[in-house]
């Protein structure tokens, strides 16, 4: 399992230790279903207190198909009320436990969910989130989503009663029978939670005073990010340990996000203890980000949703309009992806606009004023042509360009091109996720030349 870490400590207090975190039986916090979790072999693991600049980074495989949780039961609530949790398999078991360990010591943990793997610590722990700045490099004014699994978990952090009074503008939703007495969650988003969580949506919520989250988790807002993610691995973590997790995209800060351990490795070996390999992720682009809290309804950063799928819901839903970027403001952004260039690789990204033509040779092996000839990727989806040396296709399909762009960002880079050159489509559905995320990584957009 985990070796103990090397030298070189962070200057952070460092976390109390509880013997308990070093018992080898399941952790409470859930409902789980194991037969003699008590008789499970002890982790080699022996955690140090402190979280260290330098760590000999483990990578751990996990097996995603023993891990089942099991919706809550009771009529009128949503499946992820209070679920109840098994694993089948003794040595995923005693991995996620070894890592609830660790994140129950302020230590930072990477994981799959199904947007992109993500870097996880305690959200109420500021050694913790601090720990996750540093080890990407993050902008400390760049808020953190928080991830739970389950509603009960979430609203542990909400302010109590929320009522719609409180809202900017009035909001009404049906009751029903057996709900629960008091709803902390806002109104406003049971729509979208009963039909997209656990998934790749993010919502808004109302910051406590006092708040149980680290004030580095929000930066200086006075709302919290939370979503619920649907990938086994991440909603096992959070329930396992008993912690909100605050988790961006376990990257080096601007570049591409990962979305395989191996990407993980490959920008934050040395910077933090442990890797759970869960598989490549399945969206493959982060999670929607919406503020339910204004009227009307914002999406402040595309993702796994559509603005068209949240449209569906209807109510205010219907009116819902996508933010523009605050990347010219000198204001803290009010959600993570809204400020700040991201998605870089090491090569320059120079994005194509729909209906612009596709690059030339000489636009692909520079300039006449030049001796210099670089070598070129060329990322391809729906309309160019195949012919370039170094080139990927994502093919026509909205999922697949999304699943693959982040993966195929990272390849051109591995094999030494010097300029990418990218292909965009039409900012719908899928597309204004991907147009949000090229536009991000790019140096360099050509648009469309009208005729005249």
């Amino acid at each position: 399992m985990l070796s103990a870490l090397e030298t070189d400590p962070l200057d952070i207090p460092p976390a109390p230790v509880d013997p308990e975190h070093h018992k080898p039986s399941c952790i409470s916090g859930y409902h789980s279903s194991n037969s003699d979790s008590s008789s499970s072999p002890s982790s080699t693991c022996t955690p140090p207190v402190n979280y260290r600049r330098t760590v000999h980074t483990i990578i751990d495989q996990v097996d995603t198909d023993a891990i089942q949780f099991t919706p809550s039961s009771k009529p009128g609530e949503h499946p992820y009320e209070d679920p109840s949790l098994r694993i089948y398999n003794d040595e995923t078991r005693i991995a996620l436990e070894s890592a609830a360990r660790l994140l129950k010591r302020a230590q930072p943990v990477a994981f799959p969910t199904e947007t992109v793997y993500g870097l996880g610590a305690d959200a109420t722990s500021t050694d913790a989130v601090k720990s996750i700045y540093t080890a990407k490099s993050r902008p400390a004014d760049n808020p953190l989503i928080v991830h739970v699994a389950s509603l009960k978990q979430l609203r542990r952090l909400l302010p109590r009663p929320y009522t719609a009074a409180r809202l900017p503008f009035p909001v009404s939703a049906p009751q029903k029978e057996d709900t629960i007495d008091e709803e902390t969650i806002p109104q406003v988003y049971l729509p979208l939670i009963e039909r997209f969580w656990p998934g790749p949506l993010t919502i808004l919520l109302p910051l406590p005073n006092p708040s149980p989250l680290s004030p580095r988790v929000t930066s200086t807002q006075p709302t919290f990010a939370a979503r619920m993610p649907r990938h086994p691995i991440a909603l096992a973590l959070a329930a396992i340990s008993d912690l909100p997790l605050a988790a961006p995209s376990a990257n080096a800060s601007g570049r591409p996000s990962p979305t395989t351990a191996q990407h993980v490795f490959a920008d934050l070996n040395g910077k933090i203890p442990l890797i759970i390999d869960g598989g490549s992720a399945d969206v493959g682009l982060e999670s929607t980000v919406v503020d339910g809290l204004h009227n009307p309804p914002v999406i402040l950063r595309p993702g796994g949703i559509s603005a068209e799928e949240i449209r569906q819901c209807g109510g205010v839903w219907k009116n819902v309009v996508v933010a523009k970027r605050d990347e010219e403001s000198d204001m803290a952004p009010r959600a993570p992806g809204m400020k700040y260039k991201h998605y870089s690789p090491r090569a320059g990204v120079i994005l194509y606009d729909v209906g612009a033509n596709a690059p030339s040779g000489r636009d692909l092996f520079g300039s006449s004023k030049s001796n210099y000839i670089c070598r070129v990727g060329v990322v391809r989806t729906r309309t160019w042509k195949e012919g370039f040396i170094f080139e990927r296709s994502l093919g026509s399909n909205g999922k697949d360009i999304s699943r693959g762009l982040f993966s195929v960002l990272r390849e051109l880079d591995e094999v030494g091109v010097d300029v990418i050159y990218v292909e965009g489509i039409e900012e719908a559905d899928e597309g204004l996720a991907v147009m949000n995320r090229l536009g991000k990584a790019a140096s360099v957009v050509v648009r469309k030349v009208d005729d005249v």
